[in-house]
């Protein structure tokens, strides 16, 4: 205390009451600094709280980020993934049984017609006998069992030279000659009327403009009416073996765009399900075509029009939105025109699972010795083989190429691999056949003389018809298959031989260009017009191991398994069901016939492809 201070006050003039300091009453000019500085502490905690927060978070989506950069590249989302199926759809086991069910609880009395240029079995003259053939054809290979299951008919056109000698009175045969299953209906056509048709219009115009295989379109005026009057033959028969006014008919590829539309007209409430069993092209290639309008008029008069690949579903709907007055809803896949629905859908086609083939063969080793022993190969050399038509869209010249490539940069597999090519004979008296014949024949010599010796033949090409079970045992026996397309709707030979390899070995090679390269990705993929490229994966193929080759070759037997034949018609037959499920709640509500409502929605179709 200072001097003079009295006591009991402190030397601020604040009095004391004992000894405690005595507030006065006017103690304002105290608090107020007091509450304001607690105030400014918790701002800076509020600050520091949401500051460490903010840190958190970045470092938590920093380590989300990094997580993101390192994650490996997902493959191609296979074909069949990509057209509105299910994933349950892939557990159900697709089999004979499966489509007898769906015709019976979906389609019950349903008649079902197929309808396709080539027969499934072919009846020629042999001397005094008649000789079975059955053609080597993908789309007799995927569809002569759907037939079978559903007890159905098909007509086709009666080409064999005893074929009119087996058929009755109503040109009709049972078949299989072993256990009768189904009807064939053969057609009877004229020289002129096949000549015009077939190997005019379809061949040299429709074949060429749907391939991207640079080879120029022939279109004549005298073909398009060879084309129509064949359509409108077939329309007839089809009405003459329909039992009720609603069949569903299977109209099979580029020979009968017109005859939807001729059915159409004369049995309104039939399911017609065309399927395009090649490319389609771009609307600008498509444009080519003279008579393009009425081949997509003749196609819109199906129910469903389906392709192999998505790719061509949205190729077909850019052309009709090109070329015709119509409506389309492209989130479903639906075309409106002419007061009709018709959807555009993707059915990626398939083989039958397990193929009744491998059952008449032995193992592989005796089918590798057969085989050998009938080509005069050696035991010791690595065996490729091609199997198809021969045809300038299946690459054979570019496999030629690759296998010249390989033994020239590689000298040392001079001697220890052999290239053989099964080409069947199609469409001989074509010239651009003709010309491509002459061509395989010259390359396969040259590569022969060039790398070949005594005992010794590089490439062996063979060009003539097989059977089903030769073309596996030749699969069971090879070490590699090359499938080169130049440009193929799907190629069911890269199936059958992955179906033939129940020892999982074995090496696919396969065309970038075909659409079972968006199924089999396990496959070595390639560009058949890139000639070192493919000489460098032929390479992989015979250098790669035998645990590598299991585990592709285990992979893409699933995929064929669960995707087989009987899947691509069920999905085709369970679109059809709800089409006409939709038709007759339509017919019974008495909804105007000008406006079906026949359009499938995508999750109509998850759930359909889910039964």
């Amino acid at each position: 205390m200072g001097a003079g201070t009295p006591v009991g006050e402190a030397s601020c003039g604040i009095p004391l009451k004992g000894n405690r300091l005595q507030m006065p009453d006017n103690t304002s000019y105290l608090v107020a600094p007091s509450s304001a500085l607690w105030l400014l502490v918790l701002v800076a905690v509020g600050i520091l709280i949401i500051a460490r927060a903010t840190m958190t978070l970045r470092a938590k989506r920093g380590r989300k980020l990094a997580a993101v950069a390192v994650e490996p590249a997902r493959g191609p989302l296979p074909e069949f993934a990509k057209n509105g199926q299910s994933a349950a759809a892939a557990l159900v086991q697709w089999s004979p049984e499966t489509l007898r069910h769906i015709l019976a609880t979906e389609l019950p009395d349903a008649q079902v017609i197929v309808v396709s240029n080539r027969e499934p079995y072919i009846h020629n003259r042999k001397g005094e006998d008649i000789q079975l053939v059955v053609p080597a054809s993908g789309l007799v290979s995927a569809l002569e069992p759907i037939t079978r299951a559903c007890a159905g008919t098909w007509i086709a056109y009666g080409g064999g030279s005893a074929d009119t000698l087996v058929v009755d009175k109503n040109d009709r045969v049972e078949v299989p000659p072993e256990n009768p299953s189904y009807t064939l209906r053969r057609v009877w056509l004229s020289e002129e009327e096949q000549q015009g048709y077939y190997l005019g219009f379809a061949n040299e115009g429709l074949w060429p403009l749907c391939h991207i295989a640079f080879t120029r379109p022939i279109f004549r005026a005298s073909d398009w009416e060879s084309y129509e009057a064949v359509n409108r033959k077939f329309a007839d028969t089809v009405v003459a073996e329909a039992r009720n006014e609603r069949p569903i008919v299977l109209v099979q590829d580029y020979h009968f765009a017109l005859l939807p539309r001729m059915i159409r007209e004369r049995l309104p409430e039939a399911i017609i399900i065309t399927f395009w069993h090649i490319p389609w092209p771009n609307s600008e290639v498509f444009s080519i075509c003279p008579w393009r309008e009425k081949i997509l008029e003749g196609l819109l008069g199906s129910s469903i029009v389906g392709f192999h690949t998505q790719f061509h579903c949205n190729n077909f709907i850019d052309s009709v939105d090109r070329f015709l007055e119509s409506r389309i809803e492209r989130e479903d896949s639906a075309i409106s025109y002419g007061g009709q629905v018709s959807l555009v859908h993707a059915y990626p086609i398939s083989i039958e699972w397990p193929p009744v083939q491998l059952g008449k063969l032995p193992d592989v080793a005796q089918c590798r010795q057969r085989v050998r022993e009938r080509f005069g190969l050696a035991e010791n050399i690595r065996l490729c083989v091609g199997v198809e038509r021969l045809d300038y869209t299946k690459g054979i010249l570019d496999r030629f190429n690759a296998l010249d490539e390989l033994l020239k940069l590689h000298p040392e597999w001079i001697g220890k691999v052999a290239f053989l090519q099964i080409a069947a004979p199609s469409r001989g008296s074509l010239p651009a056949y003709q010309q491509l014949h002459e061509e395989c024949l010259r390359q396969a010599e040259d590569l022969n003389q060039r790398y070949g010796r005594e005992g010794y033949t590089p490439v062996v090409m063979v060009t003539e018809h097989h059977s089903q079970q030769q073309v596996y045992e030749l699969y069971r026996a090879a070490d590699v298959c090359m499938v080169t397309s130049l440009h193929d709707g799907m190629n069911l030979v890269a199936k059958e031989f992955v179906a033939a390899r129940d020892d999982e070995q074995g090496v696919l090679l396969l065309s970038m260009f075909a659409g079972a390269s968006k199924e089999l990705l396990e496959a070595l993929i390639v560009n058949p017009y890139d000639a070192a490229m493919m000489g460098d994966v032929l390479l992989q193929a015979l250098t790669m191991s035998q645990e590598e080759q299991r585990q592709r070759m285990q992979r893409m037997r699933e995929v064929v398994r669960d995707n087989n034949v009987y899947r691509w018609a069920g999905s085709m037959l369970l679109d059809a069901a709800r089409l006409r499920k939709r038709i007759e709640i339509d017919r019974a509500v008495g909804a105007a016939p000008v406006a079906p409502r026949n359009v499938i929605s995508l999750l109509d179709r998850k759930r359909v492809a889910a039964l």
